[in-house]
């Protein structure tokens, strides 16, 4: 059995954190964050407190001070082994320490250690940290600060160091004796059209006629429950543009700090190409632990994770092309697969599919993905079909470096998009392996639906390669570009793309201008994105452009406290030290040593509580989900078939269909299908996409069979044909809005019109949308 995190229990002693205030400064698409932890000892006797609390993986942390007793001191970064020793030496002499670090097992959990606070005495530590926001399929940018750090499965033998091991209690969140606020200015030269957030905000005040600037706060009372996520909205966000930033005077020879620095932003223009490639394989993990029977979000009668992750599967497998290569794995504490190995994509291998995904629960206990992804790249490449790796899981997991590494090590032969389900997943995790892998990754929290992100992930795998991506750069004589990101190999429609450049050498007149040019090849066919900008570098006291650039190296270079190779690890280190950027090979250290006489007296160890949100407890309480079970593979158990009203078998369809009524009641309706119309009309889709005119169609439409055939145009006619062309118009007059998870399917079905009914489409087509009393329009039907 492994310790999980701490019992749940009421407080008993007095907690030294009091609360943490956040300063958000968010411009154009980057965000500069001041994080404040406040503490106070009340205690008669010295402390040490440790905190460990989650932070977004793209943070570029590049400063840590502490304020005691209105006394500042500034934190030094050091070699992370080094840093512990200097703190554990200043302990025991008596003095003041405060140490802020990576966890050694994931990039997106930090530990921070107050050591010898003595009683009465107040600390402010403050971190500061960058991020670049990600762009939103809907155009707009996304902050979150996190505020959720879910239980993280723990591997037998996994090492003690690590803050991940959880010694910090857990509380119920009306027992968290600390509070969250936050206060954000968001400015835009190009104005603001809006702003969202799943939390409560004060009322947000737009500054200047063109509101190219707002200011909010989070409202009083967070109850650490979701995590604080900001949507924000320009009036535009896919123009292109080039940033340069000023360096500091620097000693160090080819310091990146000594040197400006530029930031380019590219929005390639790229086509959409017609018809989607035909092959490729395509894998599904899906994780089936404990945590994934809670739910998506906190709303009442919110869809359980793995009900969504079921729905989502349907439409994926639905909209695969014929062809083409799939399997699906389901992993917990040990992994299932629907197949041996990858097979052919077909009507009886869909079904066969289907049959093995309505079985599907969340009962294999823990969150180890790292050896089901080894089977997955253990097996043989299928010539012609590159390997699509799509990623399902809450994050709860432990070795994250250990999977980025095996994803790594498997790039060339892969592309990984990796999918965060719910509040704390761990976005090391998620956006590590679609990071070195080429991929995407996306996360869906609140009332987002995984199906929508899911289909567009599909639809850019389904694109063909772009290909010879390169970057030139058009500078003035005796000034050069040094890359700092890594080389681009993979670039998607509708993706931002930035990158940045050490810029040496010496610096133009103020009026000099450069250019940087993008080019790839896309279906034979050249394509360019030029960029034009001034030479002229802005001063920034935060260097936020050279934090990002080394962030960016860093990300690159950095495997892991225990996985980066040798060589790697000397350029973090020299990078990480000399822009001030955290790592996992470093730590900020800072030693009061002004005190008039050391701390006396025994030390009293204070572990900071942590929320926890009622789906991990439940979790938690069953046992399955954070024990460690065998990770041998296991084939997928016998189960008896079993109906529900999410997917109901065909069967039950059948009996509850009156064939005497033209009609069905509303009621009925919804007993059987609740309020899934759309996954019961694509679950009838048979994998040519096609539609068979059946009682299973013919429910879905509200009519009768016997109605439907009498109103087929032509006499003794294809029925499947005219099936079909129904479906297809259903899903535009009935589920428009959610046009980006069917768009797919609904292609294949067009396709298979114009193959199999094509000389008479126009016929079958007028037909159906007067027997439908439809006002689509008959151009959906265009390929």
């Amino acid at each position: 059995m492994v310790r999980a995190c701490g019992l749940l229990t009421r407080l008993e002693e007095p907690v030294p954190l009091k609360s943490i205030s956040v300063t958000l400064s968010i411009c154009e698409f980057v965000a500069g964050v001041s994080a404040t932890l406040n503490y106070e000892n009340v205690e008669k006797t010295p402390l040490e407190a440790f905190f460990v609390f989650p932070m977004d993986e793209d943070s570029a942390v590049y400063s840590f001070e502490a304020m005691v007793d209105g006394k500042k001191i500034m934190a030094e970064l050091q070699d992370k082994m080094k840093a512990h020793g200097n703190y554990e030496n200043a302990i025991s002499q008596g003095h003041q320490a405060f140490l802020l670090e990576e966890d050694k097992c994931s990039r997106d959990v930090f530990c921070c250690n107050v050591g010898n606070l003595h009683p009465g005495s107040k600390a402010a530590l403050t971190l500061k940290y960058v991020q670049e926001l990600p762009l939103e399929a809907d155009g707009s940018l996304r902050y979150v600060l996190p505020a959720i750090l879910n239980p993280r499965y723990q591997l037998s033998g996994w090492p003690e160091d690590s803050c991940l091991k959880m010694k910090t209690p857990v509380v119920p969140l009306e027992d968290l004796p600390y509070t969250l606020s936050m206060v954000a200015t968001i400015s835009s030269q190009h104005g603001i059209q809006r702003i969202q957030c799943n939390c409560p905000l004060s009322p947000i005040e737009y500054l200047g006629d063109d509101k190219t600037s707002a200011q909010t706060s989070l409202a009083d009372g967070h109850k650490f429950d979701q995590d604080v996520e900001l949507l924000i909205y320009y009036n535009e966000v896919h123009t292109p543009s080039v940033a340069v930033e000023m360096g500091k005077p620097t000693t160090e020879p080819d310091c990146l700090m000594g040197d400006p620095c530029a930031m380019v932003s590219f929005y390639p223009n790229i086509p959409e190409a017609q018809p989607p490639i035909t092959y490729g394989e395509f894998v599904f993990l899906m994780d089936r632990s404990g945590s994934m029977q809670g739910p998506m979000s906190k709303q009442d009668k919110s869809q359980l994770r793995i009900e969504a992750a079921k729905e989502t599967l349907i439409l994926l497998l639905k909209s695969l092309p014929i062809g083409c290569y799939f399997n699906v794995y389901g992993f917990g504490s040990c992994y299932e697969a629907f197949f041996k190995r990858s097979v052919k994509y077909s009507q009886r291998t869909m079904e066969e599919a289907l049959r093995k995904l309505k079985l599907m629960k969340a009962d294999l206990g823990g969150t180890e993905i790292l050896t089901p992804l080894k089977n997955i790249y253990s097996g043989p490449s299928i010539p012609g079909h590159p390997l699509q790796l799509f990623v399902f899981t809450d994050g709860e997991v432990t070795d994250t470096f250990s999977v980025i590494k095996e994803v790594k090590n498997n790039n060339r032969r892969h592309r990984c998009f990796s999918f965060g389900i719910g509040e704390g997943a761990s976005t090391s995790l998620i956006k590590g392996i679609a990071r070195v892998s080429g991929g995407a990754s996306e996360f869906i929290t609140g009332k987002e639906r995984m199906q929508s992100k899911a289909l567009r992930a599909l639809k850019r795998s389904l694109q063909p390669v772009v290909e010879d991506v390169s970057l030139s750069w058009d500078l003035s004589p005796g000034l050069s570009a040094k890359m700092l990101s890594p080389e681009q190999t993979v670039i998607f429609r509708g993706q931002r793309l930035i990158v940045y450049a050490q810029l040496t050498g010496m610096m133009p007149p103020a009026e000099a201008t450069g250019e940087v040019c993008l080019k790839y090849t896309l279906q034979g066919k050249n394509f360019e994105n030029k960029v034009t900008f001034s030479l002229q570098p802005k001063t920034d006291t935060n260097l936020a452009i050279h934090r990002l650039a080394a962030k960016s190296f860093l990300q690159t270079k950095d495997m892991g406290f225990r996985e980066t190779p040798a060589n790697d690890k000397k350029d973090v280190l020299k990078v990480s030290i000399e822009c001030g950027v955290i790592s996992s090979h470093t730590a900020f250290i800072a030693i009061n040593k002004d005190l008039n006489k050391p701390v006396q007296g025994p030390l009293v160890r204070r572990d900071i509580p942590r929320p926890i949100l009622l789906c991990a407890s439940a979790a938690m309480s069953r046992g399955g989900a954070y024990t460690k079970a065998s990770s041998s593979y296991r084939p997928p158990a016998s189960r008896p078939m079993r109906s529900t009203s999410y997917y109901s078998s065909m069967s039950y369809q059948q009996n509850c269909y009156d064939p005497h009524r033209s009609t069905i009641s509303k009621s009925l309706y919804s007993l059987v299908f609740g309020d899934n119309h759309l996954v019961q009309l694509i679950s009838l889709q048979k994998a040519d996409g096609s539609w068979d005119l059946n009682e299973g169609l013919a429910m879905v439409l509200g009519m009768s069979l016997e109605d439907i055939l009498a109103a087929l145009p032509i006499q003794n006619g294809d029925s499947s044909g005219w099936a079909t062309v129904l479906a297809v118009l259903w899903l535009h007059a009935n589920a428009k809005d959610m046009k980006s998870e069917w768009e797919l399917l609904e292609r294949k079905a067009v396709a298979w019109i114009h193959m199999h009914a094509g000389s008479v489409m126009n016929v079958l087509m007028r037909a159906a949308i007067a027997f439908l009393k439809s006002s689509v329009d008959p151009a959906i039907f265009v390929l």
